[in-house]
């Protein structure tokens, strides 16, 4: 037996899935010619109460689209210092759109109204332009923390009054979506652009939407096929996007029990310093002088156990539709004897 708690991004297609993606009728992308793409990205716009969706490769790709689509060169992007944004994705703010970041603090990786206001550059050339907020919801650096709703409509208040767009890196949405039970439809009402992504704890193989306005979605487009991201019979992998919005969605709520779970058992552990609060399907804890994440990590391989190292002394796990009830006893077992 092989557990991978590395990412939810490890999952791979049932035979449901599969006959999905096999029986998809296709056609030509690029030409706006394939009806399971086209029915999938008026699906997710219709779900978030948004006028237009943008069916892309990856999450990274939808928000780098989102970032350039509000910004230019000289502009600054207002995010967490551990978004996924600016850590995770190839320096692509600075190398796609040619902007600067102003990085906030945030317990959890989560940023407050008053902070956005107080970064706000003032109107002075020797600042760059804030021009654009990025959330993320679920926080991944945060361990999977979800934002209250009420400090997102207060972000998007101060976003207002400065004239600045709000985006949001939604990779795992749904999995917030599940925990807090807030509505689509809510966060379409106060972002201008949302990156979902269905390849994470939605388990299909490919593929994010970027959400927004029918002028938004139709330029982006074109920045899309500039980054090579341009479709041809992508039908095959968004039949796998329906059937994870059919399939997939409520049963997130056992991979963020069986994460919780994990959570209970390690806080009582000798070798476990801190378990971060756990949320959602993301567990992050951190280790005693016991073990480095080298040590501790060949630990778990040594059973066939597969985890990542999160930052010193941290390790992260990640629970996934693909993890199931004896994988978790067995790695119970495994934790309780190292």
């Amino acid at each position: 037996m092989v557990i991978d708690l590395r990412s939810d991004t490890l999952t791979k297609p049932g035979p449901g899935m599969l006959d999905a993606m096999m029986s998809a009728e296709v056609g030509d992308d690029m030409f706006g010619e394939d009806p399971t793409v086209t029915a999938l990205e008026k699906r997710a716009a219709d779900m978030f109460g948004m006028e237009a969706a943008l069916y892309c490769a990856s999450g990274t790709m939808t928000n780098q689209i989102g970032i350039r689509l509000h910004t230019t060169l000289q502009d600054e992007v207002i995010c967490h210092k551990y978004s996924h944004i600016y850590l995770y994705e190839s320096g692509g703010l600075m190398s796609n759109s040619g902007v600067s970041v102003r990085l906030l603090e945030g317990e959890h990786g989560l940023i407050k109204a008053e902070d956005v206001k107080a970064a706000i550059q003032p109107d002075d050339i020797h600042a760059p332009v804030s021009r654009v907020v990025s959330l993320e919801n679920t926080m991944n650096k945060g361990g999977g923390s979800c934002y209250d709703f009420e400090e997102i409509w207060a972000i998007r208040e101060t976003c207002h009054e400065h004239g600045l767009a709000l985006h949001l890196d939604g990779a795992r949405l749904f999995n917030a979506l599940v925990a807090t039970g807030q509505k689509p439809k809510a966060y379409g009402e106060v972002f201008d652009t949302i990156s979902i992504c269905l390849s994470k704890g939605l388990g299909a193989p490919v593929g994010s939407l970027l959400l927004g306005g029918h002028d938004d979605i139709k330029r982006s487009k074109r920045i899309r096929k500039v980054m090579g991201g341009a479709w041809r019979q992508a039908g095959y992998i968004a039949a796998a996007g329906h059937y994870a919005l059919d399939h997939n969605i409520e049963r997130l709520v056992d991979d963020h029990e069986r994460a919780k779970n994990i959570a209970s058992v390690l806080t009582d552990l000798s070798y476990v310093e801190e378990v971060y609060p756990c949320e959602t399907n993301i567990l992050i804890f951190k280790l005693t002088d016991q073990y480095t994440n080298d040590a501790f990590l060949k630990k778990l391989a040594d059973n066939n156990i597969h985890a990542f190292g999160f930052g010193p002394q941290l390790i992260r796990f990640v629970t996934h539709l693909d993890f199931t009830d004896d994988h978790m006893t067995k790695l119970i077992s495994v934790l309780k004897t190292l």
